[in-house]
């Protein structure tokens, strides 16, 4: 086995191609995992995890490589980055109102995309495409440009009493998504929500919310040879070692033939990678 690099793993980088190109981000190294589909792989994790924000040694890891005291100090991991629409900025109450000015108080973009079948999501306008990407969608397409983070989640919330905003991951890693006419879904979302998203026009403003009408999908192919069988997932917490024949890239997993691996859940964990020659 020749090692590849060492270091505090992040979430994979991402490049739309065709397909899609993937390195693994070990400290400030980029390895390329597209030249290794069908070769051993092996992820060592190597007992030590150090917060991706202060570099603080942590036992455990919150809200995806976080230390406990930044994981309840910072903006970033606060419950309204995952509930948006629960935004507590305008109550004076921000954790970090300076971050919240630079991540939450610019364009959002409310997309579809079709991954184990069709979601609503959101995603900073400057995030597209890695947001689809990062999710593993096989089709997606961006519905409406909203002002802020917030209001995003204002939208998101009424589209998903119609379409799901969550993604199966197990039907994620077992084949690819049925194609579905998006187009034909925005325009049944419009028309259904109409009233809830005229709405919140109403109260933000027209240009607040505008709808994205000449928007195209954007059709995704990942780099996969097979996909498993059978769903077994790597936990490095009980077992340290991950060594297979990697078959495939999609979304932030890898797989492998004797497992798959959700690479984004181990952010700040010391790994050292190394493949066959």
């Amino acid at each position: 086995m020749i090692e590849l690099g060492r270091g505090a793993l992040t979430k994979m980088a991402v490049r739309l191609d065709s397909p899609v190109q993937y390195a693994l981000r070990l400290d400030d190294a980029e390895v390329a995992l597209n030249p290794l589909l069908g070769k051993t792989l092996r992820l060592e994790y190597l007992g030590a995890i150090h917060c991706t924000h202060c570099g603080r040694r942590t036992k455990k890891s919150f809200s995806q490589g976080y230390c406990y005291p930044c994981f309840t100090r910072l903006a970033q991991c606060d419950s309204c980055i995952v509930s948006p629409e629960k935004c507590h900025f305008e109550a004076g109450t921000c954790r970090e109102p300076a971050w919240g000015e630079r991540f939450c108080m610019t364009d959002h973009v409310v997309y579809l995309a079709n991954s184990s079948g069709v979601k609503v999501g959101i995603t900073r306008a400057t995030q597209l495409p890695t947001r689809w990407l990062d999710q593993g969608a096989s089709q997606a397409l961006p519905i409406l440009r909203v002002a802020t983070r917030q209001q995003s989640g204002l939208v998101e919330d009424l589209l998903r009493s119609q379409v799901a905003d969550r993604t199966n991951w197990r039907a994620l890693l077992k084949g690819d998504a049925t194609p579905v006419d998006l187009p034909a879904v925005r325009e049944q979302l419009f028309d259904t929500c109409r009233a809830g998203l005229e709405g919140l026009q109403q109260r933000f403003g027209l240009q607040a919310i505008q709808p994205l009408a000449d928007a195209e999908v954007v059709d995704i192919r990942y780099p996969v040879e097979a996909y498993p069988a059978k769903i077994a997932s790597f936990d490095l917490d009980k077992n340290p070692l991950v060594e297979g024949t990697l078959l495939g890239i999609k979304g932030q997993y890898l797989i492998l033939d004797t497992g798959v691996i959700n690479i984004r859940k181990y952010t700040a964990y010391q790994l050292a990678a190394s493949c066959q020659s």
